[in-house]
């Protein structure tokens, strides 16, 4: 069943016939990590301990190991991503204390290897 199409920081989209755009299969799966990730425990009503929190890392000194480990316990929970092969995940901070995350992991559906790319904090 589809989701509405909304990417974390974005607005909604609209469909081709002026309706609310809607996500299926790898984009819905994709949605559904960033999600995940970027959302602070406790923010989701239903569900206190959903997401991963992201943001508590910006303006900290960056420890890539661990924020490397809260992303895979956590994209883990997510049944769009496959077990094997291992997720690959790429954690960069610069300067201004942005993170910076790459993320390629294998869709549980497809097999197929989906990319996530993005920057938590001052860019």
């Amino acid at each position: 069943m589809p989701d509405l199409s909304h990417f974390y920081g974005s607005d909604l989209t609209v469909g081709p016939g002026g309706d609310l755009a809607t996500a299926s299969g790898t984009q819905l799966g994709q949605q559904r990590v960033l999600r995940r990730l970027l959302t602070n425990p406790g923010d989701y009503l239903w569900n206190p301990s959903y997401g991963a929190g992201l943001a508590q890392f910006v303006g900290q000194p960056a420890n890539a190991a661990r924020i490397r480990s809260v992303i895979r316990s956590q994209i883990f929970q997510e049944s769009v991503v496959s077990r094997t092969p291992e997720p690959a995940i790429d954690v960069q901070a610069d300067d201004t204390g942005a993170v910076t995350v790459q993320i390629r992991y294998a869709d549980s559906a497809t097999g197929e290897t989906q990319a996530l790319s993005f920057t938590v904090g001052a860019v």
